[in-house]
């Protein structure tokens, strides 16, 4: 197992930077998922790391010792990729085997590094099988095998389930999570999913432009977001967010909608200088209740099972995603009302995006 530090790093393409001033810790033995929409800059972040990408500035440390110079294939690190990357033309044994035989890696502990991968993969029935006789979920698993046998330094994953049905990447994401307590190797996975992130990571690093937005444990962001990027990225259905414009001054202010509609906020502080805040409230810290202090009307109800997400039209500007109970039964066009508790909510300042303590 190992530590892997990250100093300053950037990273361009031409004029556009993907990285920029990156510093990460990643403990001994730690999950890590960079988590971000698409040109974030993660998947270049891993690439950067495992050496198939050159930075132009910062350094990477594993154990204390800097890597930036040292080349991909000493690196000690395994990565397993979205594409599987499979030789077509060798069997599931031959693919697992094959970069230890490239290093002369003597036969014997071949074998044995083989079977222990197969085996903890449940890969022994399909040993002589080649990659077109496989399912997606199948080769995924010979691909983590092929990064086992290595015994790598930190495992690197790139989006390894975004192939895969819906099903399917559920029960990989339950195999990684198995696979990695039982190893315990250092380990950072980028995905573009949150859920992904939320339920593998033990910690999350949100990437945005290039640049780290917040890191936490994955309760942590869900609970305690720093700004409206965060906020609206992790949960879904995500965060609802709702435009509040100061009204009257002094003890007679009020935060409005514009729609008129008056929002009680009386846990915040709000500076004199803010004009417009913006309110945010998860769908399950919404509740449609008798005398709540927003109303509006039904636009769509989606029944799922465990739980009925009610969509409520507030205005124009705003439709808030609520969830109700499982039997809720609600009707396109029906008048609601909404309330929600002050622990529930998070206040934003509109101009910087960021955080409104309490």
């Amino acid at each position: 197992m190992s530590t892997l530090q990250i100093k300053g790093l950037c990273k361009s393409f031409g004029d556009v930077d993907a990285l920029i001033e990156i510093d990460l810790m990643v403990r001994d033995g730690e999950f890590i998922v960079l988590v971000g929409p698409s040109g974030c800059g993660k998947s270049t972040l891993l690439r950067c790391i495992a050496g198939l990408e050159k930075h132009q500035a910062g350094d990477i440390v594993v154990d204390g010792k800097s890597i930036t110079n040292v080349q991909t294939r000493d690196r000690n690190v395994a990565m397993v990729f979205q594409s599987y990357a499979l030789f077509p033309h060798l069997t599931v044994t031959e693919n697992i085997a094959f970069g230890l035989r490239l290093r002369r890696i003597d036969p014997g502990a071949i074998e044995e590094k083989v079977n222990y991968a197969t085996e903890m993969l449940s890969l022994k029935e399909l040993v002589d099988r080649y990659p077109r006789e496989l399912s997606g979920g199948q080769r995924q698993r010979v691909a983590m095998g092929r990064a086992i046998v290595r015994d790598p330094m930190l495992f690197l994953f790139d989006e390894p389930l975004s192939n895969l049905d819906a099903k399917l990447r559920v029960q990989m994401r339950t195999e990684i999570k198995a696979l990695r307590q039982r190893l315990g190797i250092t380990s950072i996975y980028v995905t573009h999913d949150q859920d992904e992130a939320m339920t593998l990571a033990d910690r999350i690093f949100i990437l945005n432009n290039g640049r780290i937005e917040q890191t936490g444990t994955p309760m942590e962001l869900y609970d305690e977001p720093a700004n409206l990027f965060v906020a609206g990225f992790m949960g879904s259905p995500p965060m609802n967010f709702i435009e509040l414009h100061r009204k009257g001054e002094g003890s007679h202010t009020q935060l409005e909608t514009s729609g008129g509609q008056r929002v009680p906020l009386p846990q915040f502080d709000i500076s004199s200088d803010m004009q417009t805040v913006v309110l945010g409230v998860r769908p399950e810290g919404f509740r449609i209740a008798e005398n709540g202090p927003l109303r509006g009307e039904v636009e769509v109800v989606e029944p799922k099972g465990n739980e009925t997400l009610v969509f409520v039209r507030l205005d124009e500007s705003h439709l808030l995603c609520v969830v109700a109970g499982k039997r809720a039964v609600f009707q396109p066009n029906d008048s609601v009302s909404i309330a929600f508790d002050d622990s529930e909510t998070h206040l934003f300042d509109s101009k910087t995006g960021l955080k409104i303590t309490h």
